[in-house]
């Protein structure tokens, strides 16, 4: 790229960062919006990930705005998530609670620069490797594991297990140990947040009214002098987690000795982000109908984790429902994004005394509802149906999230999916007879059995060559026992390389020939396997006159192949015999 083309490259960029007038008011409104109905979940996702609640509203204060600068995405939403929550949870449970801040900050880096690389190194490619059965699994997972993990928070029972599934089991069987002042609170939220979710005007409101109403009155029955309202007092609130500093986040430095810990969890948290990130991406177009660059949307949620991380935030990722509300809200351009790290900000240093008062019974509702919301039964469906792989891969997924550790649940969803899929396609070729139609195309259909005397017979190989698939494609051949000055054409136009094993299956099918007085060919060869044939020597006992190069014209090989076919078999046995069972003619055939 030249000087001038970087240029008129960060010139343009530069102008779409400047605010449009006419589009401001409208992108405020959807910033405002954004910001009142995420706090109180960026504080659960916070929850989620075992950290201070706070640190969910630093990341709304940081990534969200710091990711509409870089992305590509003109309305890709860069905040907290679920599944990063809890797959940072997973992580920092781990560590000492008066360690888990230095981890946090640490995590979160690493996950900024690897997603930062993965943008400069233009891996958006990289994506298609994870496969729609492989994140529907590990997304439903996820889900499950939200609405479980806040099943303590809801009843009040706290269970000594560690695994969510188990803590849900124990619950069960010690219902009658459930706080009912928590629970009553905590069921009511959840309660009114579905009945407001079914009124279309304040539907996208439902969580912030419903967290609002549930304060009140938690609020009116603590201060109540009923004896009947006693049990109230106990609800835990926000601020008995943690207190809500009335200050702007403070520079955080990382402890660098904590890296090669999480360095491989870190990988894992990254990936989940680039992935959730990149379905937004594509799912999302730019207002010139164009899609976005992935690789730059990766360098956008770098950028933004690395700046969180320094302000003791939590992971962050292209949000599927942060842009679904943004753009429903009004969005017109990046600045929508951009605006709602200032109103976060105002609502910190104006209301922090407000959002301690929230009940946490109130916060498990809200998350309960959004695990529900994150199921991804449709996909699910589709991929069950899709076919058994996929089947396997999604449920193999959907169970190690919630059984294993959730920074190697994707990973393991992701090696399991490769490997079924190479064993597939490894094993998927498929060999057919072409025959010949005077003036018309070739008729297709099974091969014989047994290969016939005195004729050509010309093959067509359809899928892989490699590994399995070539000992699959050996089984295919005809038999050449019984044959008699029979000639075998294999066609492998739009094969550009050939594997070792299927070599050998040519080496040893093209000596079977010969001890029967018959030949192979091979036809619209390209040039790349041609090499490869002559490497490995398989081209000598061939015969190169039997080898006929690809062309640009479609059918010119297989035509003078079968040319020099039908004069071989044409020509007496004994001259076969004094030309090296080649005619003269043919050891000049070969396509340019």
């Amino acid at each position: 790229m030249t000087d001038v083309s970087r240029m008129q490259q960060l010139r343009a960029r530069a102008l779409s960062l400047r605010p449009d007038r006419a589009q401001l008011t409208s992108d405020l409104i959807a910033a405002l919006t954004f910001a009142v109905v995420n706090v109180p979940q960026a504080m659960g996702h916070a929850l989620l990930a075992t950290v201070n609640p706070v640190m969910g509203i630093f990341t709304l204060m940081m990534a969200v705005p710091v990711g509409a600068i870089f992305n590509s995405s003109v309305f890709m939403n860069v905040s907290s998530t679920a599944a990063l929550s809890v797959a940072a949870g997973v992580v920092l449970i781990e560590f000492p609670v008066e360690q888990r801040l230095d981890a946090l900050v640490v995590l979160v880096l690493l996950v900024g620069v690897i997603q930062l690389l993965a943008g400069l190194f233009r891996l958006g490619f990289l994506v298609r490797f994870v496969s729609n059965a492989v994140m529907t699994g590990f997304l439903n997972g996820v889900a499950v594991l939200i609405i479980l993990g806040q099943l303590s928070d809801l009843t009040g029972y706290a269970s000594q297990f560690a695994n969510r599934v188990a803590k849900a089991l124990d619950l069960l069987l010690r219902i009658n140990q459930v706080d009912p002042w928590v629970s009553l609170i905590g069921l009511a939220t959840l309660g009114l947040i579905v009945l407001l979710l079914r009124i279309g005007r304040v539907q996208r409101f439902a969580f912030i009214i419903a967290i609002a109403a549930a304060t009140v009155l938690l609020l009116g029955l603590t201060i109540s002098t009923l004896p009947s309202a006693a049990g109230f007092a106990s609800v835990p609130t926000v601020g008995d987690v943690a207190s809500i500093p009335r200050a702007l986040p403070r520079l955080a430095l990382p402890d660098l000795s904590l890296v090669p810990v999480l360095l491989l969890p870190a990988l894992s948290v990254a990936v989940i982000g680039l992935v959730q990130g990149a379905g937004v991406s594509q799912g999302t177009p730019n207002p010139d109908g164009r899609y976005p660059d992935v690789s730059r949307d990766f360098f956008g949620q770098g950028a933004a984790n690395i700046v969180t991380s320094l302000a003791n935030g939590i992971p962050a990722g292209g949000s599927v429902s942060g842009t679904a509300l943004v753009m429903s809200a009004g969005a017109k351009s990046r600045w929508a994004n951009f605006l709602v790290g200032l109103f976060v900000a105002v609502i910190v240093l104006l209301a922090a005394p407000l959002v301690e008062l929230v009940p946490m019974p109130a916060l498990a509702a809200l998350l309960i509802v959004a695990g529900f919301q994150g199921l991804r039964i449709p996909q699910a469906v589709i991929a069950w149906k899709t076919g058994r792989i996929s089947r396997i891969v999604m449920a193999v997924t959907f169970v190690a999230t919630l059984v294993v550790p959730l920074q190697f649940a994707v990973l393991f969803g992701m090696a399991l999916s490769i490997v079924l899929h190479v064993f597939r396609q490894s094993n998927k070729v498929v060999v057919t007879e072409w025959v010949l139609q005077p003036g018309g195309f070739p008729l297709e259909r099974p091969p014989p059995e047994r290969l016939p005397s005195n004729r050509l017979t010309v093959l067509h190989v359809y899928g892989s060559l490699f590994f399995a698939a070539a000992k699959s494609m050996e089984e295919m051949l005809p038999e050449v026992s019984r044959a008699h000055r029979a000639v075998v054409a294999i066609n492998l136009r739009g094969k550009s390389e050939i594997g070792s094993t299927f070599v050998t299956v040519l080496q040893r099918y093209c000596e079977a020939l010969r001890a029967h007085d018959s030949r192979l060919m091979l036809v619209g060869v390209d040039p790349t396997v041609r090499d490869q044939l002559a490497k490995t020597g398989i081209l000598r006992t061939i015969g190169e006159e039997s080898v006929f190069v690809a062309t640009p014209q479609l059918g010119e090989a297989l035509n003078r192949a079968v040319a020099d076919a039908e004069a071989w078999l044409a020509r007496p046995a004994e001259r076969r015999g004094q030309d090296g069972g080649v005619p003269a003619s043919a050891k000049t055939s070969s396509d340019a």
